[in-house]
């Protein structure tokens, strides 16, 4: 059965597949990214049918699912299989975080696949076990740059409610100076969205690091701040 379900899939995938539609999408990638041409709204809609027979299998067989899918390298199957995984958030458990950990390592290869497997499957368990807090910190201080940007964007949602401001700061530290431009994108929108409740300590922070700090991760950051306080932030 889970054989025939991600068989199903990847015909349903091939069928809808449209020229236009992978050409579009991959002018957003700098890497070589494979795609079948699906719109995002045909492959939520995928997602959702095919999910009403694998989840039968439970969360353990779900997520062996899942890691076929990252497999494939597709991106399409790999937004299926980040919508499936966090379909069992309430299910989490402290050790399903290496699980993810393992998908991120070893199959997350552009902005897109990070983005979509951190800010909620991955952002999910560490608000749920904020004792992985700590494996972000150690991500960020990686060499590899899916690992750096996730240690920063897995914290998004969680950002904007307000929590953890000070593992924030400590994990933009660590990336504060980082030369990689996806890495600078990632903690800039991090501060950004933490500062939706926490404007005064995101603009402290800002000033205090403006020199030093690469100018995409600023103006990230500053986005949604008051044109006084952006003058102030962008000012040599």
């Amino acid at each position: 059965m889970p054989a025939d379900i991600i068989s199903a899939i990847r015909q349903e995938l091939t069928i809808q597949a449209d020229e236009k539609t992978k050409s579009n999408s991959r002018r957003f990638f700098k890497e070589n990214v494979a795609f079948y041409g699906v719109s995002t709204a045909l492959v939520n809609r995928i997602a959702a049918h095919y999910f009403q027979d694998a989840k039968f299998l439970g969360k353990k067989g779900v997520f062996a699912l899942c890691e076929t899918l990252l497999k494939s390298d597709f991106s399409e199957e790999a937004f299926i299989a980040c919508d499936w995984s966090y379909r069992f958030h309430s299910q989490y458990e402290p050790a399903d975080f290496f699980t993810f950990e393992g998908w991120l390592k070893n199959y997350i290869n552009n902005w897109a696949k990070c983005d979509t497997l951190c800010n909620h499957t991955i952002g999910s368990i560490v608000e749920q076990y904020p004792q992985h807090l700590e494996n972000l910190k150690q991500w960020a201080r990686s060499d590899n740059r899916w690992l750096k940007r996730a240690a920063a964007v897995t914290l998004i949602i969680p950002a904007k409610r307000g929590k953890f401001l000070e593992d924030i700061f400590e994990i933009s530290d660590i990336l504060l100076t980082d030369p990689d431009d996806l890495v600078q994108k990632g903690y800039g929108w991090l501060l950004k969205d933490a500062a939706i409740l926490h404007q005064a300590e995101i603009f402290d922070y800002v000033m205090k690091n403006k020199n030093i700090m690469p100018r995409t991760a600023l103006r990230y950051a500053i986005e949604r701040m008051p044109a006084d306080l952006k003058r102030l932030a962008m000012a040599r």
